[in-house]
């Protein structure tokens, strides 16, 4: 018998919209010989399920489960793919945990933790091997820094975001000292927690992973990202502002070392599905510095993004790579 699957979609954030929109990248790369997949869109209160013909079904927050005409349905396994709140946080996943679903990313601790950006970069700079760059905590209801302090340990330019949330909102590359108190404000209104960075300068990259039901931890090509903009926001990211180059341009051996960078970090947190990490390049050219940026648990999917652009450069299906993430839980 088909497993029925639940495309787990939308969410809370700023991001809803680009999440219902990888919802509809893995519904079109789901083996559909295999499962019956269903979207399901959670926004506040309402979580509906649509069928392939558009049909509508309110889903029950007790089990998950909806009515049909043709009887009740119950899910097998949720693909979670929310950017942002409840289903890159944790919140989903301790959901699904309690009523028993498997689901497609890693646990509530590793969840909570990677959304976590200033949690997460202090968690792993444990590990002497990795190199992150310095930041400072800036919570709501606190006075705001002294941007003289904060430039001197920092410097400027620096980068203020969210902490917890989508990156692509609320990021401000802050060049001068008078800018600093607005840019925190703007990046409030997306999470109550501000992180302001320092700044690294070089070369973006990003590299994608997954777990095969056999243990293997396997990597993608990396991606070289390149933008016109300021920095990688939300208009470079989805207004064409970027270029994405698969396999990135880089010397071999620093490629390998980002690879086994990307499964060492995959392997000590405990992760599961496809996460993408993004890194910045420095120094010389073939002996690079490699700078961990961000975990993505919960990255884009859409036809266009860079998962599948990667899964396609490694010659890979990636619906084979969706089905072994399903069936590694079983």
């Amino acid at each position: 018998m088909k497993r029925t699957i639940a495309i787990v979609a939308g969410g809370d954030s700023s991001e809803h919209d680009v999440s219902m929109r990888s919802a509809e990248g893995i519904l079109s790369f789901m083996d559909k010989e295999k499962y019956d997949c269903y979207v399901v869109e959670i926004k506040q209160g309402n979580w509906n399920a649509y069928d392939t013909d558009g049909t509508t079904y309110p889903v029950s927050r007790a089990d998950f489960s909806f009515d049909t005409p043709d009887g009740r349905r119950e899910f097998d396994f949720a693909y979670i793919t929310i950017h942002g709140t409840p289903g890159e946080n944790g919140i989903l996943q301790g959901y699904f945990d309690l009523i028993g679903l498997p689901y497609s990313t890693s646990d509530v601790l590793v969840e909570a933790l990677t959304f976590n950006k200033f949690a997460l970069n202090n968690f792993l700079r444990a590990y002497p091997d990795l190199h992150i760059s310095d930041s400072v905590l800036v919570r709501q209801g606190e006075d705001m820094p002294d941007e003289d302090r904060v430039i001197a340990r920092l410097g400027l330019p620096c980068f203020v975001k969210p902490n917890a949330g989508g990156s692509s909102f609320g990021v401000t590359k802050v060049k001068e000292k008078e800018a600093l108190h607005a840019a925190i404000e703007k990046a409030m209104m997306e999470s109550s927690e501000v992180m302001i960075e320092r700044m690294m300068s070089g070369t973006e990259i990003t590299c994608g992973c997954y777990r095969r039901p056999n243990g293997e931890i396997v990597t993608f090509p990396i991606t070289e990202v390149v933008t016109t903009q300021e920095f990688f926001d939300y208009d470079a990211k989805y207004n064409g502002k970027v270029s994405e180059i698969t396999p990135a341009r880089i010397a071999p051996e620093t490629a390998e070392r980002v690879a086994d960078t990307t499964r060492s970090i995959y392997r000590r947190l405990g992760c599961y599905g496809i996460i993408r990490i993004d890194y910045i390049l420095t120094g010389e050219k073939g002996a690079e510095q490699i700078n961990m940026l961000e975990i993505n648990t919960t990255p884009g999917m859409t036809a266009t993004s860079f998962i599948p652009q990667q899964v396609r450069a490694a010659g890979l299906d990636i619906k084979d790579v969706l089905s072994e993430i399903i069936e590694g839980k079983f």
